[in-house]
């Protein structure tokens, strides 16, 4: 019978900080069965962290959980450094990590920011991937990023109202580059404010019904101070993807095989989205939850993505 929901809590068997550089020093920790399926899982933002809560996808019988904290991120230190954080980086943070744990291949699990992360590094390390279980996909192209800047709006008029008020009426017209300024001021009374504001817009456009719960969790100063910071700062430079964008590399990995999990409902990051990615990806398989928005919590999004992993489970 298929699993309804998310698995017990659980603990990690190991946990660790890894240096990256003469700056920056990545948490990391593993859980479930240390002689299991290796699974990494890619967290969202890019800034957001990682919890606990991200160990309950994945049977701890079956699989050996890998959840790490991207740079300036969560655990890693330090919080919301800007310092050589680029896509390349977090890739090259990921080999680091891999070869540090003696894996030779895993599973890459990520939603949103994270299915981005994901489809950067299989297409760099395809050697190194076995699967892919992918949710709420965004391929960080400008169109995207303009829909989450203004076109939410269409759908969230009161959120982006409180969004685009935060700043003065004159700065309007550049949101990204005004944020952005605010946000990287060495002043807490002039950056956490603006953090909370970004980060308190995503999180009320994140699910399909309000979620005072998801609200509140995203306004707490660590998450939105990473998320908004970080957020901006690769908004602004295209995600340091490369020019042609992951759908001209999708060759590189067209023999892995992918489940790829999409609220009907999704506004953070669209359905058309995952549809683009499906159509230049002959392995990938969609499933469309009619009832979910993005958030990887809502209830039908749980189930698909223990699903998609339970399909993977007895795969080498």
């Amino acid at each position: 019978m298929p699993r309804g929901d998310l698995f017990p809590e659980i603990g990690t068997y190991e946990t660790g900080y890894l240096p990256l550089s003469d700056r920056h020093v990545m948490y990391w920790e593993q859980a479930g069965n240390p002689r299991g399926r290796p699974a990494l899982f890619l967290h969202g933002g890019p800034g957001a962290g990682a919890g606990a809560v991200h160990r309950r996808f994945f049977d701890p019988a079956v699989w050996r959980i890998i959840i790490f904290d991207q740079r300036g991120a969560g655990r890693s230190r330090p919080l919301g450094s800007l310092e050589d954080n680029t896509t390349p980086h977090l890739i090259a943070d990921i080999e680091t990590l891999r070869q540090h744990l003696g894996i030779d291949k895993w599973l890459l699990f990520g939603g949103s920011w994270g299915s981005t992360l994901a489809l950067a590094y299989a297409q760099a390390h395809p050697e190194r991937v076995a699967a892919c279980v992918l949710r709420g996909v965004f391929l960080g192209r400008r169109s995207e990023v303009e829909w989450f800047l203004r076109g939410m709006g269409t759908v969230f008029p009161d959120a982006y109202a409180d969004f685009a008020g935060f700043l003065p009426e004159a700065e309007r017209e550049d949101l990204l580059g005004n944020y952005m300024r605010r946000l990287i001021d060495p002043d807490p009374a002039v950056h956490l404010p603006a953090a909370r504001a970004w980060s308190i817009y995503e999180g009320t456009c994140s699910t399909l019904l309000p979620s005072p719960e998801t609200v509140l969790a995203f306004a707490q100063d660590r998450t939105a101070l990473g998320l908004a910071r970080i957020e901006a700062h690769y908004f602004l430079h295209d995600l340091f993807l490369p020019p042609e964008g992951l759908l001209a590399n999708m060759h590189r990995i067209a023999h892995i095989p992918a489940e790829i999990v999409q609220g009907r409902y999704d506004m953070v990051c669209p359905p058309v989205t995952a549809f683009d990615l499906v159509a230049a990806w002959p392995k990938a398989r969609l499933t469309l939850v009619p009832d979910a928005g993005h958030s990887a919590l809502e209830a039908g999004i749980r189930r698909a993505l223990v699903a998609a992993l339970e399909r993977f489970r007895g795969a080498r």
